[in-house]
């Protein structure tokens, strides 16, 4: 993916212009992280960069970017700019395309992430952030509140940018995030969703967690459980714990699966009726959360005689034949008690068996 990014390069720079990968994918190859998110500034307008690539789109035309395709890889490519009185302390209210690279890189977030490539491969670092990614540091570009002040979403990238790298806060970044916290009021919940996820989801999640802990930043985002975090696997675990469904923005599967989490927290997670209801994986998130040890909950799932009503050894019309009754609801208690007792190994899951004890306890 690099050289064909590297090829894209030379085929702007063939026509005058100068273009540069930028950003994450620079910071991630100096890390040696795998990244298949490249994003290419140059000084040529997205009407020029158009001229230079007959398949490319102008998505968000008003910020300058270009998605251009090529072996089915998408590019987005923006030209240099300066961006000018933010408002909402999100966005930009205008931006003015600029000639130079680094004028481009001082409206940046994070020295870390100023970073360059050019055509040859070779790693340009106008602002420092080579010696800030060997020292593991996140720092800003220019006075942290300022940055913060314009893009509050800033605040939570430096927290997700500290836990997924492994990276320590800069002084004067925790600083201006404990002066700025308060913009995250304002900040839409499906933008702090979106960060909060990454968060929770990394190898490093409570770091992450400690770290907004320690800036105060539950009480902005409306966190109140988040100090009742003690372990956590993935995203979902977390926000079941945070229970926060009626004010951050959950697909339908999310909000289901929470539901369901919370109501295996209740149970305990050993138990068959628990295990066929629920599932391997609600169980194992709620298991996980109460500090259980997961191989005992999929060994114990493993062992049960059923997994769901599919894996019966009879069919309705069975039941109904030995009963001499036409199908109703009684079914529905009949079933419900039949794998109560498959379950705990009360009765065997084979035909004959089943027919007898409904005929036993059912037949009029």
């Amino acid at each position: 993916m690099l050289q064909l990014a590297l090829k894209v390069l030379k085929e702007i720079n063939s026509h005058g212009y100068e273009s540069y990968i930028v950003g994450g994918f620079v910071r991630d190859y100096i890390l040696g992280i795998e990244s298949n998110d490249i994003d290419i500034a140059t000084n040529a307008t997205p009407k020029e960069i158009k001229e230079i690539f007959d398949d490319s789109c102008l998505p968000t035309e008003d910020y300058g970017s270009v998605t251009v395709v090529k072996n089915g890889i998408l590019f987005e490519i923006t030209t240099f700019r300066r961006e000018i009185n933010y408002i909402d302390h999100r966005r930009p209210d205008k931006i003015e395309y600029v000639d130079s690279l680094y004028e481009d890189l001082l409206r940046r977030d994070f020295t870390i992430n100023s970073l360059c490539m050019d055509e040859n491969g070779k790693i340009i670092d106008l602002l420092g952030g080579r010696v800030d990614i060997d020292n593991r540091v996140i720092k800003t570009i220019g006075v942290a509140t300022e940055r913060f002040e314009e893009d509050c979403l800033r605040i939570l990238r430096a927290v997700r940018f500290a836990t997924i790298l492994g990276f320590k806060l800069d002084d004067s970044v925790v600083a201006g995030i404990k002066k700025t916290k308060h913009l995250l009021r304002n900040l839409s919940y499906y933008r702090k969703k979106s960060e909060l996820d990454r968060i929770f989801s990394c190898g490093n999640n409570m770091e992450g967690v400690r770290l907004l802990l320690e800036l105060g930043l539950d009480e902005e985002l409306e966190l109140e459980r988040l100090k009742d975090i003690k372990h956590i696997d993935s995203s979902i675990s977390a926000w079941s714990i945070l229970n926060v469904v009626d004010k951050y923005p959950f697909s339908s599967n999310e909000q289901e699966l929470i539901k369901d989490i919370n109501q295996a927290l209740k149970l305990n997670n050993l138990d068959p009726m628990a295990l066929y209801k629920y599932g391997l994986y609600v169980n194992s998130v709620a298991g996980d959360i109460k500090g259980l040890d997961k191989k005992e909950i999929t060994s114990a799932y493993a062992c049960l005689a059923i997994h769901s009503k599919k894996d019966l050894a009879i069919e309705c019309s069975d039941i109904t034949t030995a009963l001499n009754k036409k199908p109703g609801k009684y079914l529905s208690e009949i079933y419900d008690d039949i794998i109560y007792n498959i379950l705990y190994r009360k009765l065997a899951n084979n035909k004959e068996s089943i027919i007898k004890y409904v005929v036993d306890n059912y037949k009029e």
